[in-house]
């Protein structure tokens, strides 16, 4: 088996600003086959695209001071990408505005002061506006919050700010694992890496499990129209409202009803109460005239029915915050929360 991301980064060592619980599918990439292979990092790299005087930086996967080889290879900015793309945006007078689109967990504190200090001098002679689609985590929000404006998706989540590290300690040398593992984290980012074997730890994850169900119960009673209050109830496979999170048969759906085999399921789309969608003629396959085809007001809509603040973690900070509206972080939420 190859190397993974995890692997060439924790060999490496370094302070972290990453939210390690949303980087744990990036961390198991595959480390890019590409270096042996010189020709694969050479030639013009696209770090920005520009339409009509507004140019779209897009900050994403995890973030290293320069590697051209993760940059490359699977897409992930570095602070000295970021750095020149924007002098190179700050001196084009074709530019009017900027959105840095962000979709990452954090990476290094190595390099960032030079993309932090750039996009603060790019900010200061154009507009320019940061887009947490859906992520801008730790060092991705220290760059974010740089920009003159901080707006966040319906999902999207800011935050986990504070510095990590992970340090190794030979307990037993010459046995066959003599190294101990330990996490540190900075003074006032207890909640970023927290430890499921202590009590405190175990608190900030379930802290975090218990908003967002808040969030999934809330959804649920507004799309299928249970009193908030009852939906726990509703959902408990006893008496005690606790005993959640179980599936049921139509016989016992949470605002679900069963549907005969034989039945056209193109009438649960009908607009309408009452007036069934016509069903195809007979013998048409789903390749005939019109398939496809969706009149106006028909389908299932997407709609956010409510928004507000998440509650700030008690226990310390360095948390994740999937509403930062009214939290001090200066960003807002582009439409309504799911």
């Amino acid at each position: 088996m190859g190397k993974t991301v995890r692997d060439v980064l924790a060999a490496g060592g370094g302070l972290m600003a990453l939210d390690t619980a949303r980087a744990a599918d990036l961390l198991a990439t595959a480390w890019p086959a590409a270096a042996a292979e010189p020709q694969a990092l050479t030639g013009d790299l696209t770090r920005y695209t520009r339409e009509s005087g507004l140019a779209v930086m897009p900050v994403r996967g995890l973030l290293t001071p320069n590697s051209a080889l993760l940059e490359r290879c699977l897409g992930w900015a570095t602070y000295r990408g970021i750095a020149e793309a924007c002098a190179e945006l700050a001196s084009d007078a074709a530019v009017s505005a900027v959105v840095v689109e962000f979709d990452t967990p954090g990476g290094y504190t190595l390099g960032i002061g030079d993309a932090v200090t750039a996009l603060r001098d790019l900010a200061a002679v154009k507009p320019v506006h940061a887009l947490a689609a859906p992520l801008a985590a730790s060092a991705g929000y220290w760059l974010a919050s740089q920009a003159r404006e901080l707006v966040m998706t319906p999902g999207a989540a800011v935050g986990s700010i504070g510095v990590a590290v992970t340090a190794a300690a030979n307990v037993a040398p010459g046995a066959a694992s003599g190294v101990q593992l330990f996490d540190f984290t900075s003074r006032h980012a207890r909640a970023k890496w927290p430890d499921p074997a202590t009590e405190d730890g175990q608190a900030e994850i379930r802290r975090g499990l218990d908003r967002t169900e808040a969030r999934f119960h809330a959804a649920v009673a507004a799309g299928r129209g249970i009193a908030p209050e009852d939906l726990a109830a509703r959902l408990s496979v006893s008496d005690d409202p606790e005993d959640g999170g179980a599936v049921f048969d139509p016989r016992r759906g949470a605002g679900a009803r069963a549907r005969r085999p034989d039945r056209d399921p193109r009438r649960l789309l009908c607009p309408a109460a009452g007036r069934p969608c016509p069903r195809p003629p007979q013998g048409s396959g789903a390749g005939g005239a019109g398939a496809g085809r969706r009149g106006p007001g028909e389908g299932p809509s997407l709609r956010h029915p409510g928004s507000g603040r998440c509650d700030l973690a008690r226990g310390g900070g360095g948390g994740m915050w999937p509403r930062a509206r009214r939290r001090g972080l200066g960003s807002r939420t582009l439409g309504k929360e799911e």
